[in-house]
């Protein structure tokens, strides 16, 4: 009996076998049966099996935002957000400030993902969109994207001293001298722009006088890679107390122009205007000034400013 006994428990135990494996089988879903993966230190089910990451890798650049021009080519869209997600939360406790997703046009599915995670369209061109998200403190500022780039920077000079007001850029690697100013904003004139990003920056008021000097730089890296056009504006105070931004400054001084010329701690273009505004101080800013006049547009009736050397007066009367 006890000999049949052994004989017969290893049919019963395969047919027991069979049974319960055909059972789980039955009772689980087809997506149940998809393999299991580790994928950014979290269990996950998919189709495919993509390689494991702990976090996107991007490039910081000097005002504490993340680019991210590489991509898993094969990285489903639930892994792509579990990523993502495990990403801003590193970058934001390091404090960074911005991410930026070079997303190629191959893998576009993945802009609907970044969406979810409150990404927005910068810009797009040729065969890649880029998507920015803003994580630093208040309001976002983001440069827009444009063809061209237009900066203003204004030279407030107080001419009972000779003094000119500076700034260190405090996102500057090397910092130096510099005048006040940042980006035009659509729709928005320069002198309105200057004295606008004076008191931002400073905390001093100002009133536009007129155009010194502009830089044009193509291929700008600030710019996306497009033209830069570099405006220095004369502004005279209005108020004279410092109260400058710490958020982008790192100094902030009435400066004697005759040093601000000589010196080695500043940039060559605020040097030669620097030097200009010396000239000007002591042998009259009409030397150097293009004040702005308005004057209708031929064809559209609306207005347009035109900056140019003051004209004399038997010329203007002509």
């Amino acid at each position: 009996m006890l000999r049949l006994c052994n004989k017969l428990l290893p049919a019963f135990a395969s047919i027991l076998s069979k049974q319960t494996v055909s059972y789980a089988v039955n009772r689980l879903s087809p997506r149940a049966l998809r393999p299991f993966s580790c994928y950014g230190k979290r269990l996950q089910l998919h189709d495919e099996q993509p390689a494991s990451f702990a976090s996107l890798t991007g490039k910081v650049d000097r005002f504490g935002g993340v680019t991210v021009r590489d991509f898993p080519p094969d990285i489903s869209e639930d892994a792509f957000s579990i990523l993502l997600k495990d990403s801003l939360a590193l970058w934001k406790g390091e404090g960074k400030i911005a991410v930026w997703l070079h997303i190629p046009i191959s893998l576009s599915r993945l802009a609907s993902v970044a969406a979810t995670h409150g990404f927005t369209f910068h810009h797009a061109r040729h065969n890649q969109a880029v998507l920015c998200f803003w994580m630093g403190e208040g309001e976002s500022r983001l440069p827009g994207f444009a063809t061209h780039q237009v900066g203003v920077a204004g030279a407030v000079v107080d001419e009972s001293n000779g003094k000119v007001l500076v700034v260190q850029d405090k996102n500057k690697t090397i910092n130096a001298w510099k005048f006040p100013g940042g980006l035009s904003d659509p729709g928005e004139n320069i002198g309105v722009t200057a004295v606008r990003e004076v008191f931002e920056e400073t905390g001093v008021r100002g009133e536009f006088r007129s155009l010194l000097s502009i830089r044009q730089q193509h291929n700008h890296p600030g710019a996306f890679g497009m033209s830069d056009m570099y405006i220095i504006c004369r502004l005279s105070p209005l108020t004279y107390d410092i109260q400058f931004c710490t958020q982008e400054c790192l100094r902030c001084e009435w400066l004697d122009l005759t040093e601000l010329a000589k010196t080695n701690a500043t940039t060559p273009i605020t040097s030669r205007v620097a030097q200009l505004l010396l000239h000007g101080l002591r042998h009259g800013f009409h030397h150097i000034d293009l004040t702005v006049n308005e004057l209708p547009a031929v064809y559209s009736g609306m207005f347009y400013q035109l900056y140019h050397r003051q004209l004399p007066e038997i010329l203007k009367e002509a």
